[in-house]
């Protein structure tokens, strides 16, 4: 669960135009088990920053830190004390309010990891993945989704219950739901990968296919598609409904909530938006199709030489092959 934001405000308010040097300022504020966190401005900027001290893990040189539109993360030595802090940097054209609930964000998801015992090593593999769904959230706008998106999400969020109820353990389940990484399929499960589209339409299932790699099982095998049909209607479950549905499904596994709520970030869902989504729905069935020379797409190996990219539509409905249970599927997949 998130921190309250009161702490970090107060001390970024106290902070503020403080100093007419250059460095660090902070305050410290109640420290995740070992982790201490300070709420701290950077001069002569005055940017706001949450830092954050891991006395005995260490970060190799080359690795990357993430770096969204509305934030950075830094290498700091606020203290000269030798060991390793990160700085959680607004930058100036972030949003100040956005980032207070990123840093308290941050901040409880360190404690919730601090609880389940984990060492300083996977507290700091823990802020960092958290700081990345951020970073992918940002990069999508920040903004509530669009109607297009927020279908798509739902039907993802099914398709995540289905695999878990036929028997993949949760984490692992979580683990495998990629698509809000930005990765090419949707989820990588055992030795292949299913793509997820979802539609509200009752005549026809179009699907948009949105680049050549996305159908290609040249690299994961096998694929399958899977197409989630809903149904609008007054009683049924919206977004958030199903986003709770989710959370409790996995509530006994630390892991599986800890991923979760970094996927369902890096989504694009934020929780302050729920009040945009007011449209219910209810599943109308699952589709599950394998995707072999004869399903209807464009890939790399099949298409004219000197075409580079394309985004193209197909109808599911239309699709050779037979509907696949989703445990048949995952078995196929190797990943029960």
């Amino acid at each position: 669960m998130a921190r309250q934001s009161k702490a970090f405000d107060l001390a970024w308010s106290s902070l503020s135009g403080s100093s007419h040097g250059t460095g660090w300022r902070s305050i410290a504020v109640d420290p995740a088990g070992p982790i201490a966190i300070h709420a701290g401005r950077r001069f002569p900027g005055n940017e706001e920053a949450l830092l954050v001290s891991f006395p005995t893990a260490s970060l190799p040189g080359a690795e990357k830190l993430p770096d969204g539109q509305g934030f950075a993360v830094e290498r700091a030595d606020p203290y000269g004390d030798g060991t390793t802090w990160l700085a959680l940097t607004r930058k100036a054209t972030g949003s100040p309010e956005l980032f207070s609930a990123m840093a308290c964000d941050v901040a409880g998801a360190l404690d919730a990891a601090v609880l389940e015992g984990a060492d300083q090593h996977r507290l700091l593999r823990v802020f960092l993945g958290r700081v990345k769904a951020w970073q992918e959230f940002m990069r999508k706008g920040a903004q509530a989704l669009s109607p297009e998106a927020e279908i798509g999400l739902i039907g993802e969020l099914t398709i995540l219950a289905a695999v878990i109820d036929a028997g993949v353990a949760s984490s692992a389940a979580v683990e495998a739901w990629v698509g809000p990484l930005d990765a090419v399929q949707d989820f990588e499960l055992g030795t292949g990968a299913v793509e997820v589209k979802a539609t509200v339409s009752s005549v026809g299932f179009a699907a948009r296919i949105g680049s050549l790699e996305q159908l290609d099982d040249s690299v994961r095998q096998p694929l399958f598609v899977a197409g989630a049909k809903l149904r609008q209607i007054a009683n049924g479950a919206n977004l958030p409904d199903l986003v709770a549905s989710m959370r409790a499904k996995v509530a006994l596994d630390p892991e599986a909530t800890r991923l979760l709520s970094e996927r369902l970030i890096a989504a694009g869902y934020f929780d302050a938006h729920a009040d945009r989504y007011a449209r219910r729905f209810e599943a109308a069935g699952i589709r599950l199709i394998e995707v072999t020379p004869a399903f209807p797409r464009l890939v790399h190996a099949t298409v004219p030489q000197g075409i580079m990219r394309a985004i193209y539509d197909i109808d599911l409905d239309k699709a050779a092959g037979p509907n696949w249970d989703v445990a048949a599927a995952l078995m196929k997949l190797g990943a029960i």
